[in-house]
This record gives C-alpha cells, sequence and structure tokens, in this order.
C-alpha cells in the first residue's frame, strides 16, 4: 500500500525502467504511477535538451510543462534561468495550478505559470504544452496567419491550428494566459501572432515533436514564399495525408528518434 498523501511526498527517482533499445518504436510499458511519472518526467528533460539541440532556447524564454500523472491540477515545469542544455530530472519544478511551487528549489517563469497553467486548466486531454521563441515560429507569426499545408509534412497541421492574433505584450499576468487558452480553443497548435509557436499533446513526446515539426514548417512556408507562389493541398488531400501521419501513433513514434539521438548525446539528462 502507498504511504504518499501528497504531491510533496513525489519520489522523482522512483519508477525508473531501463531505457529503450535504439530504434524501437515500441511503448515501455509502465506498471503504475511512479513509473509513468517517471518516464514522462526523462521525456521531459529529454526534450529541453533537443530543443537546445536545434536553437529554440533564447535566453529566459521558452518552457515545456507535463501534467502530474496523478495530481493532475500540478505540472512540472523548466525553472527559470536555466538553460535548455543543461536541464535534467531533478532540475525540473513542480507547480501547482494556483502557482505554488510544490517541489524544486528554483523560481518558475511567470510567463510560463500564466500560459501554461490556463492551458491546463482548460484543456483537461492535454497532458503536456510547449512554447519556445524558436527563430521561424516567431518570424512566422509577424505574418499573422497560420501554415498552409504546402508540403506533407505541413498536411499533419490542417485545420490543427488556432492563431492568437491579439498579442498583449510578454504573459505575466492571469488575462493574457487565458486568452492564449481561449484562442488555443481545441485544437493541438497556436500560432502567437508576434510570439511564436505553442504545441500541446496528451504526451510530452507529441508536444515536442509537434513543436519541431512546427517550426520546420514555418521554415519552410517562409522560404516557399520567398521564392514564389507555393502550391497548396487541396483541402480533401490535406485531411488524407494528416489522416494518415498525424495520428497520436504516429507522432509519439517520430520523437522516438530524437529521444535516442539526445539520448546518446547527453545521458546526464536523466540525473
Amino acid at each position: 500500500m502507498r504511504n504518499m498523501t501528497t504531491a510533496k511526498d513525489i519520489d522523482r527517482n522512483q519508477g525508473k525502467l531501463p531505457q529503450k533499445e535504439k530504434g524501437s518504436l515500441t511503448p515501455i510499458a509502465t506498471k503504475n504511477v511512479e513509473e509513468l511519472r517517471r518516464q514522462q518526467l526523462e521525456r521531459l528533460a529529454a526534450s529541453f535538451r533537443l530543443f537546445a539541440h536545434y536553437g529554440f532556447d533564447e535566453g529566459l524564454a521558452g518552457h515545456i510543462t507535463l501534467r502530474d500523472p496523478e495530481f493532475n491540477d500540478h505540472f512540472w515545469v523548466n525553472p527559470l534561468g536555466v538553460n535548455f542544455s543543461h536541464i535534467t530530472v531533478s532540475d525540473l519544478l513542480l507547480v501547482k495550478e494556483d502557482g505554488e511551487i510544490i517541489q524544486g528549489a528554483r523560481p518558475i517563469n511567470p510567463a510560463a505559470f500564466f500560459i501554461h497553467s490556463a492551458i491546463h486548466k482548460a484543456r483537461p486531454d492535454v497532458n503536456s504544452a510547449a512554447h519556445a521563441h524558436s527563430i521561424y515560429g516567431r518570424t512566422f507569426s509577424t505574418l499573422g496567419k497560420v501554415l498552409d499545408p504546402i508540403t506533407q509534412d505541413a498536411a499533419m497541421f490542417f485545420e490543427e491550428q488556432s492563431l492568437y492574433s491579439d498579442y498583449g505584450g510578454v504573459a505575466f499576468d492571469k488575462d493574457e494566459g487565458e486568452e492564449i487558452a481561449k484562442a488555443l480553443g481545441d485544437k493541438r497548435t497556436a500560432i502567437l501572432q508576434n510570439h511564436g509557436l505553442l504545441t500541446t499533446g496528451q504526451t510530452v513526446d507529441v508536444a515536442a515533436w509537434l513543436f519541431i515539426s512546427m517550426d520546420k514548417c514555418c521554415q519552410s512556408q517562409l522560404m516557399a514564399e520567398a521564392a514564389g507562389d507555393p502550391i497548396i493541398i487541396d483541402d480533401e488531400t490535406a485531411e488524407h495525408a494528416k489522416k494518415q501521419a498525424g495520428t497520436d501513433l504516429i507522432l509519439w513514434a517520430s520523437f522516438q528518434p530524437l529521444y535516442d539521438l539526445i539520448y546518446e548525446l547527453s545521458p546526464d539528462f536523466l540525473d
């Protein structure tokens, strides 16, 4: 019988499982909430390393969150002031939806709290959300539109994007976070005009992969529009391509080679 009574009692080192084999696309089964939490925390820390690998870190900006699988009104997030390339499992903060830091010795980025707490509260189906000031994402956001389905990869975002066009400055207050969550609606992703990208998922793997892919699609469309008038895939074909390549299972699987990469490059994220 478990003795845990509060989130303060969580031991993030409990539930460690062997790492998956390189190239494996079979999810590792978890038997209890400790194993599920630990597995997802490892994916969260790995995602920060990947974001650094792709150059998504920008000063103090950027955050990825994970809803705790047991205490659903709590989420894990990166601390303020720690570069993505240095994030480890032990660095992660556990924050309650009212802003109280339950675990972790460092402060939280206020924008991370106001944006992500609003999203997790408004969307019970979202267990992870990612936002960063990536160069192509924030550049594309200045155009005030969503991605067009001009490639097979971009078709994955067909009718899965919203546009938040009412930029109100740095999200240092509750209202801005709630407006972003409202604009996201029931979509997987959002383009925050004059700001950057926001992606969500039922797992960290999906939210992180969507962000990486979306930023590349922004780069692709910026290049295509600079060169000429890109041909847009028709709606019916775009929807078909999305159903083929945009399922949660495919999105999850797409993240696995990147997890293998970062595990080989910097396995200390597990610390």
